[in-house]
């Protein structure tokens, strides 16, 4: 890094990875020294300092066309083959310690990488695995907003198919979200009526509005409405709602299902 920053890039690239607490007192350190610092503060500092380190080297493992590097500002390059060069040895030094990279800034270990099957990672009740799932749909959602929604909802389809497996019950003829839901959130005894609480109850009955809007949202988006056929597509803050409700409601169904499996 030090060979492809200027001092001021350098301070740029750790302030947007976002470490908390008081930055490191670097005043006067060469470069290579200067990351070292701050390499240590973000391990000293963060909970989670794979995230950040994430941030750190995204630009370098996501990098922008050859043709553009020219007009690109944000590296102090003499070739883009020296950036290439990073990139590689970037890849292979994670590789040592069982790590990889993921666009969007996230570095995935051996538990969470989503090269195992969901089914797979499902069964094991892989909750980071899970997260990482839904962290790659929220990096879609302002270029392909239909396709976050969509990844939404198949992560929860493939929750309600594992539970409906694992507990043998009848899998329904129509294997859309809706359908599975009616089959797990039953067995669940997810049942607003029988709900005495009222504050309760209003968040069960919450679940099933959030099921048939994700599944309406998917469905209005892929086949053409209106007159003109025109296509619709959700908001780029529409998808991030659906993706972020369709998140919590995931967490709630695995914590549930182990609860009633223990």
């Amino acid at each position: 890094m030090s060979d492809l920053e200027t001092h001021s890039s350098l301070d740029s690239i750790f302030l947007h990875a976002d470490v908390p607490g008081e930055m490191p007192n670097v005043g006067g350190l060469n470069k290579s020294a200067k990351i070292q610092e701050w390499l240590l503060h973000i391990n000293r500092s963060c909970k989670q300092p794979l995230n950040n380190f994430g941030k750190v080297i995204e630009k370098y493992m996501e990098l922008p066309d050859k043709g553009s590097i020219p007009s690109y500002d944000q590296f102090a390059l003499k070739s883009f083959e020296e950036l290439e060069e990073f990139q590689r040895n970037l890849t292979k030094e994670l590789q040592k310690y069982g790590l990889s990279y993921i666009n969007g800034g996230i570095i995935a270990d051996g538990q969470s990488l989503p090269s195992k099957d969901l089914k797979e990672l499902i069964h094991e009740k892989n909750i980071p695995a899970i997260n990482l799932e839904f962290e790659r749909a929220l990096k879609n959602v302002n270029a392909e907003p239909l396709d976050a929604v969509s990844a939404s909802c198949n992560l929860l389809e493939s929750i309600c198919k594992v539970h409906i497996e694992d507990r043998t019950l009848d899998m329904p003829t129509k294997q859309d979200l809706r359908s599975l839901w009616k089959v797990v959130s039953k067995d669940l005894g997810l049942d607003a009526s029988k709900i005495q609480d009222d504050d309760l109850k209003r968040i069960i009955s919450g679940m099933f509005s959030i099921i048939d809007g994700i599944s309406a949202l998917r469905t209005h988006g892929s086949s053409a409405h209106g007159q003109g056929k025109i296509l619709y597509r959700p908001a780029p803050r529409h998808a991030r709602f659906a993706v972020n409700s369709a998140h919590s409601l995931a967490l709630f169904l695995l914590e549930t299902s182990s609860n009633n499996e223990s």
